[in-house]
């Protein structure tokens, strides 16, 4: 599949925007994951802990690969705690309960590795590079990787870290304009696997919401932005999660979903609708950055978008019974 350009290529500092990638799949464990990752961009391998490991020094960065579960790996702060206790018998005490600690973990890695996914997290990337990143994923399907396709019990996704062209409201309100105009589209053409659908890892946005957002008449400046977003997604289980974006631009904000151990701050869209379609042949990360790119070409239309607007709002304004059976309608076609 060919790459397409965005409509805007370049950051505000007139660099290549990148794209982060991360997928979930089953039937590989983490450790045969790296050196699948190193026979393709080399780098060295650093373990971790045994269910948790980094390549780095590959060809872009560190890549990390791990059971998708806090379980199976240490607690970090269990690890941090210090051991400056007040006799030798307290540190030797702390040392045996950190080493009964990691034992423990590993063990349970052990027994759920084949139960719970491996995830892999992609190090940045130019957004121009993603075809050269894709040979990753038939490497791992030559290596008995499977999505989420392979059977009911899977919901494994795969995220796009969209690097953000500008920080200002203005931008980021016109781009969750056309994302949300674009939802539908978007899940029709992904074709959501059913068990994400209940699995409350990438949830629609809430209508209230995105008929609030939609209004033409909403113009807020960038705090009241982000107050609005949490108080309708007080959530990281959106299709589309803002809350990365947020902790980057307010790193003081109050509000403590912002400041949890799960949030990393940084300048992206945090994009979590799609499958990772591992066991379909020619699927990859390219595949779906294609579609994110519609949401793009949307928001770079402002005609456009604006009268798309106005219709989604003209449209749910009408008597309910007319929207539902225009609901049944599309969803017996889609079936």
């Amino acid at each position: 599949m060919t790459l397409q350009a965005p409509p805007n290529r370049f950051n505000s500092d007139g660099k290549l925007r990148h794209v982060g990638v991360e997928i979930e799949f089953a039937g590989l464990p983490p450790r045969d994951t790296a050196q699948v990752v190193r026979e393709l961009f080399g780098g060295e391998l650093n373990v971790v802990s045994p269910h948790r490991l980094l390549v780095e020094n590959s060809r872009w960065g560190v890549f990390g690969i791990e059971l998708d579960t806090q379980y199976a790996h240490p607690d970090q702060a269990l690890l941090d705690e210090s051991s400056d206790q007040d006799s030798e018998w307290k540190r030797h005490q702390h040392q045996r309960r950190v080493e009964f600690h990691q034992k423990t973990r590993e063990l349970i890695g052990d027994m759920v590795s084949g139960l719970v996914p491996t995830e892999l997290v992609c190090p940045p990337i130019p957004w121009s590079e993603l075809e050269n990143l894709d040979t990753i994923f038939q490497a791992l399907r030559d290596q008995g990787a499977k999505g989420t396709d392979a059977s009911l019990l899977y919901g494994f996704g795969l995220h796009l870290n969209l690097e953000v062209e500008r920080l200002d409201v203005e931008y980021l309100l016109t781009m969750l304009r056309a994302y949300l105009l674009m939802a539908h589209w978007l899940r029709d053409e992904i074709r959501v696997d059913i068990t994400r659908e209940v699995l409350p890892h990438a949830n629609p946005f809430p209508k209230d919401y995105a008929l609030k957002v939609l209004d033409s008449r909403y113009q807020p400046d960038l705090d009241t932005f982000i107050d609005d977003y949490l108080h309708y997604n007080a959530t990281r289980n959106r299709e589309l999660d803002l809350l990365p974006l947020f902790a980057y631009l307010r790193p003081d904000h109050t509000h403590e979903l912002l400041h949890t151990k799960l949030i990393k701050p940084r300048p992206t869209f945090h994009y979590r609708l799609p499958n990772a379609q591992l066991s379909q042949p020619g699927w990859g990360a390219v595949t779906e950055w294609n579609r994110w790119v519609e949401v793009e070409k949307l928001a770079a239309k402002k005609a456009v978008l604006h009268a798309r607007c106005a219709e989604y709002i003209a449209e749910h304004n009408r008597p309910f019974l007319s929207r539902l059976k225009d609901k049944l309608m599309h969803w017996a076609k889609r079936h």
